[in-house]
């Protein structure tokens, strides 16, 4: 399988406060990898990394190795690199404007501003978040309208229309309803076939029914780090096993 991040000895403090503790991983291309612990223990964190956005926290040190397709992510332009690796926040945050422009919004800001060109990404991206049949009547209304769960959607959808090659979910079902939690997750299933997905998640019946490879996270550092099956099943670690068994957590 094609290695998209490569991690090394990987460190991150925020001032005194060391957070990530000798990360060494391998993210494979075109697999869901779910990172699972519970709060606090960096998993949110080192997702952050992926794509910079521990950039914008002062007092925020790194060091170690991270490469996106064997180039170190801090040498590449922090607005280039968010645009190859998408990110979907806890709680769906939609732009206060219609639907269609929120969609459009990246695509213009990167110049694009054919009218025809722009329908297209938008119905496309729409269609690809699973999202176009339940709003191609309203396209103009306001997003904010919209269910959490279809705003969530609608968030994805965003991100896919930048054509990122990665997209990074920090908890995207948290503030959803059941029904809406297995929409996103049935969701995940098909865009991993063009895009290659990391999930924060608490939710461990989440994290093994969508993800192929599972990262478990305590107190900074990665325990233990499976395909998913083989984390669940067949534990290597005791820490990992009480964990999922809700031993402790």
């Amino acid at each position: 399988m094609e290695i998209l991040f490569k991690i090394e000895n990987l460190n991150l403090s925020y001032g005194d406060n060391h957070v990530l503790k000798d990360i060494n991983m391998d993210l494979y291309k075109n697999q869901v990898t779910a990172f699972i612990g519970p709060s606090g223990c960096g998993k949110s964190t080192l997702l952050r990394c992926f794509n910079r956005m521990n950039d914008l926290i002062d007092n925020c040190k790194i060091n170690g190795i991270l490469e996106y397709e064997n180039q170190d992510v801090n040498s590449i332009p922090a607005m280039e690199l968010r645009t190859k690796v998408g990110m979907v926040f806890q709680s769906p945050n939609p732009f206060p404007m219609s639907i269609f422009d929120n969609i459009a919004y990246g695509p213009r800001c990167q110049g694009i501003k054919n009218k025809q060109t722009l329908n297209t990404i938008v119905i496309n991206a729409l269609k690809k978040a699973a999202l176009y049949d339940e709003v191609k009547d309203r396209l103009k209304d306001n997003a904010l309208g919209l269910s959490g769960g279809q705003q969530q959607r609608l968030c994805i959808a965003r991100c896919i229309a930048m054509e990122p090659s990665v997209i990074l979910m920090d908890e995207p079902t948290s503030a959803l309803d059941p029904i809406s939690t297995l929409k996103i997750e049935e969701l995940i299933f098909e865009l991993k076939k063009d895009y290659t997905i990391i999930i924060v998640t608490h939710n461990m019946g989440q994290a093994a029914r969508v993800s192929d490879y599972t990262a478990f996270f305590l107190l900074g550092e990665v325990v233990e780090y499976a395909e998913t099956s083989n984390l669940f099943k067949n534990p290597k670690n005791k820490k990992t096993e009480d964990y999922i068994t809700g031993r402790f957590g």
